[in-house]
This record gives C-alpha cells, sequence and structure tokens, in this order.
C-alpha cells in the first residue's frame, strides 16, 4: 500500500473510530452504519463536496444531507475533522447527552454544516429535492449569462430504510419528473436492518425502481474502493438531466469480527472486547480512545482549503454581480437574511362586506397573488388541489421540466410534498408554501413535526378545515385536526374568521418567517360573511374582542371564544342572549400560538380572569379548551366524526349553532345546568 492509500485509509479509520468511540462511551447509539459507509464518506468530503467551516453559510455552497441520520456520528466526525468551530472533540466525546450538539440524530439548530434535522427515515431524502429545486429557482431567478450566482450540487447519504419509507418514493418520483440533475445522493446498501437481513422485506430491484422514476443510477461493488466510488461520484455530477443514486455496496459495522454484516451492529455499541477485536482487525490502536493523527486531521483541514478557494472564487463573481446589478444583489442577499423589502404589505386586500361572503381560502389565494409581486422569493403549490386550495400565483409559470415557474405541482403526494418545502424552506432565499385539506395533514404530520422541531419557515395552507366541508363526509372532514397542530411545539396555527382575519394572518405568516418559524393555516371551503368588526390588528395578536357587552366590559355575564368560521356562530348567540337580557362579550382568538405572545395585561383585558363564566366554540375537538374556557367553562365542539351532508347541515345537526352557544352560556350563568335550555 503506498503511502497515498495508506494516509486514505486512516483518515477513515479515524471516521469509524470516532464513531465506535463515542457510540461505547455513551453506551448508545449506532456504529454499524458509520462504519460501512465511511469511505464513501470521506470521497465525497475530500473529493467533491463544495464547503467552507470558516463561512458555514457561504450561500452557493454544495448541501450535504444524512438522511440516516441514525448515523449521526459519521456527521459529526465529519464537522470536527474538516475544522467547523462548534464541532469539538469535547463535543465528540459527548454523544448523546443532555446539553451536547451531538445528540442521537443531528439538528440543524445546533451545529453548522447541519443543513437539516433528520432521523425519521426518508425525511431527508425529500429535503435534499426541495434544496435540488431551490438551487435551479435562485438560478432562474438571479443567473445572467455573465454572473453564476447560484449553482450548487445537493448531497445526500440514504439508507435501505430510507428507500423503504414511502416519502422517498413520492419524493424520488417527482425529483425524476423535474429532471433534477444537481441532486446526487448516496446509498448505502449494506442488506442490513433492525430485524435482520433486508431479505426479510425489502426485495425488489432499487436500481431499476429508481431508473424508472428517471433517475440516473450507478452501482458501486465494493464500498471500500475509493476509486470506484469517485468514480461513480463523477459520473453522477456529470448526468445534469437527471438526479443520480449511487448505490454502494458496504458492510455494516465492517471490520467487527463478530457483529459485522450483522443486525447486532445497527443500533447498539459494539460492547468493549468487540471494540478491541475491531480495533485490531484494522490496525488501530487500543488506545487513546477517540484518536485522531495529527497527519489525518492535517489531511482533513488541507482538503477543505479547495472549499475555501471556491468560495473566494463565488465572493468575486458575487460582487461583480452586485456591480453590475446591484438592486438584484440587494434582493438576493436579503432573501437569504429572511429580510422583507419595504412595503411588501401595502397591497394585501383590505377587505369590505360588500366583498363577501367569501370563504377564507379565496381570500387567501387573494392575498397570496397580491404579495407575490413584492415578493418574487414568495412560491409553493399543492397536492393536486390548487383548484381547490386557490393557491396558484396568477402569472407565476409552472415549475416543471425545461421550465421556472412560482407553481409547483406536487401530485398527490402530501408525503413528499412536506418534506420538501421543508428543504426549501432550509435552503434560504424562498418563501415557500404547501397546501392540501387539513384532513390530509395526517399524512405529512411528520413533516410538519421535524419542521417545527428545526424551525424550518415553511407556510402551510390547510383548507377545507371543518365539518363544513359538507357532502364528502367524515373520511375528508377533519376534527382532531386542529388540536393536534397545536400540540406541536415551534409552530403556529392560524384559523382566521373571515377575510378580513386572513390578511393578518398572512401578515403574521411572512413575518414570523422572518424569524424563521412555521406557520399552519386553517381555511373554510364554504362562503363566510366579511365582519364589520374584523380588526386585523387584533388577529395579529392572536385574540381580540370583536364585539363587546352592550353594557361595557363591566357589565358581562359571559365570554363567547370561538375560532375561524365559528366566530360567526358566536356573534348570533351573543344577539340571543341579548334577548334574554344576558351581557356577552365575543373574543375571536384565530390562533393561540400568537395570543400566549402577548404580555399578561393584554390576555388579561381580553380574557378578564374575574368572568369565569366562558364558552369556547370550535368545530373540532374540545380536548384542550380548558385552557381557556376555564374549570368554570363549557367546550361547544365536535367530539365524534362527522357526517356526510350539506355543510350547513352537518353544523346545524351536530350542534355548531347560535341556539345551542347560546343554551350552554345561559345553563353557565343560571349556574343550573338543564333549567335554561334554549328551545331549539
Amino acid at each position: 500500500m503506498g503511502e497515498t492509500e495508506d494516509l486514505d485509509q486512516r483518515c477513515i479509520n479515524t471516521i469509524r473510530f470516532l464513531a465506535v468511540d463515542a457510540v461505547q462511551k455513551a453506551n448508545s447509539g449506532h456504529p454499524g452504519m458509520p462504519m460501512g459507509a465511511a469511505p464513501m464518506a470521506y470521497v465525497l468530503w475530500t473529493k467533491f463536496l463544495k464547503y467552507d467551516p470558516d463561512d458555514p453559510h457561504w450561500p452557493n455552497r454544495d448541501r450535504f444531507i444524512l438522511s440516516a441520520g441514525h448515523a449521526s456520528m459519521l456527521l459529526y466526525a465529519l464537522l470536527y475533522l474538516t475544522g467547523y468551530k462548534n464541532m469539538t472533540m469535547e463535543q465528540i466525546r459527548s454523544f448523546r447527552q443532555f446539553g451536547s450538539i451531538t445528540p442521537g440524530h443531528p439538528e440543524s439548530l445546533l451545529a453548522d454544516g447541519i443543513e437539516v434535522t433528520t432521523g425519521p427515515l426518508g425525511q431527508g431524502f425529500g429535503n435534499g429535492v426541495g434544496m435540488a429545486i431551490t438551487e435551479r429557482y435562485l438560478a432562474a431567478l438571479y443567473n445572467t449569462p455573465d454572473h453564476n450566482i447560484s449553482d450548487h450540487y445537493t448531497y445526500a447519504i440514504t439508507s435501505d430504510g430510507d428507500l423503504m419509507e414511502g416519502i422517498s418514493s413520492e419524493a424520488a418520483s417527482i425529483a425524476g419528473h423535474l429532471g433534477l440533475g444537481k441532486l446526487v445522493y448516496l446509498y448505502d446498501d449494506n442488506h442490513v436492518s433492525i430485524e435482520g437481513s433486508t431479505n426479510l422485506a425489502f426485495t425488489e430491484d432499487r436500481g431499476r425502481r429508481f431508473e424508472a422514476y428517471g433517475w440516473h443510477v450507478e452501482h458501486v461493488e465494493d464500498g471500500n474502493d475509493l476509486a470506484e466510488i469517485e468514480t461513480a461520484i463523477e459520473a453522477a455530477r456529470l448526468e445534469l438531466e437527471r438526479p443520480s443514486l449511487v448505490i454502494v455496496r458496504t458492510h455494516i459495522g465492517y471490520g467487527s469480527p463478530h457483529k459485522q454484516d450483522t443486525a447486532a451492529a445497527h443500533g447498539e455499541p459494539l460492547g468493549a472486547e468487540e471494540v478491541k477485536l475491531t480495533k485490531e482487525a484494522l490496525g488501530w490502536p487500543l488506545e487513546p480512545e477517540f484518536l485522531v493523527p495529527d497527519d489525518v486531521l492535517a489531511h482533513f483541514r488541507e482538503a477543505r482549503s479547495r472549499g475555501k478557494l471556491l468560495n473566494g472564487e463565488w465572493q468575486s463573481r458575487f460582487s461583480a454581480f452586485e456591480q453590475d446589478m446591484p438592486e438584484e444583489a440587494s434582493r438576493f442577499r436579503a432573501a437569504l437574511k429572511k429580510e422583507l423589502p419595504k412595503g411588501w404589505d401595502d397591497s394585501l386586500p383590505a377587505f369590505e362586506q360588500k366583498d363577501g361572503p367569501l370563504a377564507t381560502r379565496v381570500a387567501s389565494g387573494k392575498c397570496i397573488n397580491a404579495l407575490a409581486p413584492k415578493l418574487p422569493q414568495l412560491l409553493g403549490g399543492s397536492a393536486d388541489l390548487a383548484p381547490s386550495t386557490i393557491t396558484l400565483i396568477e402569472g407565476g409559470g409552472d415549475f416543471e421540466p425545461g421550465q421556472v415557474g412560482r407553481n409547483f405541482h406536487f401530485g398527490v403526494r402530501e408525503h413528499g410534498m412536506g418534506a420538501i418545502v421543508n428543504g426549501m424552506a432550509q435552503h434560504g432565499g424562498v418563501i415557500p408554501y404547501g397546501a392540501t385539506f387539513l384532513i390530509f395533514s395526517d399524512y405529512m404530520r411528520a413533516s410538519i413535526r421535524i419542521g417545527a422541531l428545526q424551525q424550518a419557515p415553511a407556510i402551510w395552507i390547510f383548507t377545507h378545515d371543518s365539518i363544513g366541508l359538507g357532502e364528502d363526509g367524515p373520511t375528508h372532514q377533519p376534527v382532531e385536526h386542529l388540536m393536534s397542530l397545536r400540540a406541536m411545539p415551534g409552530l403556529v396555527l392560524i384559523r382566521p374568521a373571515d377575510a378580513r382575519e386572513t390578511a393578518a394572518a398572512w401578515r403574521a405568516a411572512i413575518k414570523l418567517y422572518g424569524r424563521g418559524v412555521p406557520v399552519a393555516m386553517a381555511l373554510t371551503r364554504q362562503k363566510l360573511p366579511v365582519l364589520e368588526e374584523a380588526n386585523t390588528a387584533g388577529a395579529a395578536r392572536g385574540a381580540y374582542v370583536i364585539t363587546e357587552a352592550e353594557g361595557g366590559s363591566g357589565a358581562m355575564d359571559v365570554i363567547l371564544i370561538a375560532t375561524g368560521s365559528e366566530v360567526h356562530v358566536a356573534l348570533e348567540a351573543k344577539q340571543l342572549l341579548q334577548e334574554r337580557k344576558v351581557q356577552a362579550r365575543v373574543v375571536s382568538m384565530p390562533s393561540w400560538e400568537l395570543f400566549e405572545e402577548q404580555d399578561e395585561s393584554y390576555r388579561e383585558s381580553v380574557l378578564p380572569s374575574r368572568v369565569t363564566a366562558r364558552v369556547s366554540v370550535e368545530a373540532g375537538a374540545t380536548f384542550g379548551w380548558s385552557r381557556y374556557a376555564g374549570d368554570s367553562g363549557v367546550s361547544v365542539g365536535i367530539d365524534r366524526f362527522g357526517a356526510s351532508a350539506p355543510g350547513d347541515v352537518v353544523m346545524d345537526k351536530l350542534g355548531i349553532n347560535a341556539a345551542n352557544v347560546a343554551s350552554r352560556a345561559l345553563e353557565l350563568v343560571a349556574h343550573e345546568p338543564g333549567k335554561a335550555a334554549w328551545d331549539l
């Protein structure tokens, strides 16, 4: 073995044994994949990947995703060896410990160089598709014959588990359709999953499947053959009309005498004795633990100099771009920083009563098209539902093969859409949205959750938000979904009551994008009046008094708290209560999360603690409404599945009507349940 080959092997073994030692010290983790995939990662990071640890957010860097997030020590080792400042040896030694930046699966908020949070298999696969889409969009928006500003690859290392998950099939299908040539995935084909051999459940020809999706496929028969890996990656990079899958035959737990090629190497430490035997088998010193030879570290630090040089060249190109096209350069910089142009919201519609009745999904569509000219970075699409979700940007063109527009057609692929839109948000430079019916948020819940965890500022547009959608019936009528989304940390849910509140919702969503916060909007299918009382400033605060008790705040007997289409019901109930000399305040609460951000004095002014007679009204699960209705209050909602009938009929039959709300309020005020029942 020559000197170069010897250094290469010692670099690869350094990666392997940093992973082995970290997992052993933590007594927890996944050593097998880093041991098998280290050679392909080494070739990619030293020969191809374009990155600069001293400028980790360089806009034109290549994106690298470890979709197989359980192999996190593979990534942490690479970040340490290549010199990312916050990935220290102390952090490597603190693998999976409380407060470290090296958790069991990579989290993008914790360390530079981690592009996306991964772990749930297939999510990273879809994220990479979103990043490749964004690179192409930004190239179309900013590149000129004289200035090449957006020009990078997106790489990922994926696993058997990634390819088994349905989300990756959806994302792969659309990536192939779009011909995303700057997308290169390395598939760690080690033939082993947690339960044993992949022959137990995963026997199709993966290469031919991806060829059918429209991908270019390369095969590397020996995952330790560095030259073969390099040749395959180079061939993939040259295939600019199709995404590429490089299938690399590896061995999980490579080098372990008793655990290589077994499920035992997947998700548990090798054990002290097996660590010793593995180090002996691969010619690695038994001591010290976490060994990084000086020449190995120097080699990795030298390898990163290529990225620093390329970054410098790009900075020079950008300076020329800035000189020739200062306005476009300024927009590019601002978009990457999530800064909004002056007057971006000036054109948002100021809806009036004469504009109604109007479904909030329709009002949302008008807002999108008012914002689009001011925000060229705003783009998105739906899961084959654009005519129903009203999410097309008029005149924006389609994002299709050979055409780079602002309207995406994700097809009936909610799983894939969720991960792709998250990837677009994490790439930066765009404000992406994805749309479907609220009921189908179930299909993309994992993506919404991962997006919230890493604060990927996507905008989710969920229409047909209640039993009010009508005849499609309970299979399509969301019940528990609003509460489910509210329970998710890091996500802001907004359910506007009318067109005016919808405009406020869009203003809030764009502002929250600037803060890196994902937003979900719940919008109606059915038409609603434009409320004279609706207050966009109040809606932006999450909750506000939409109508006061007739005798003023000091005279109120009961507070009616409602969201979305049920604000109208609450307003009608207030009038019925007034006929019985009961004074009711109506509070519109489009967003719990925005309301909780307000100071205590404001919250108290909207929901004074002295008034304990409260009724919440929402056409969804009542679970959780005690937070605002209180122990003395009641909740009018839907704690069963819906029914197939016209929407207004379903609402009425299931008690979402003014008479029922007024009756429940009267019971509270009378303190005699059943004694003041309304004549229904």
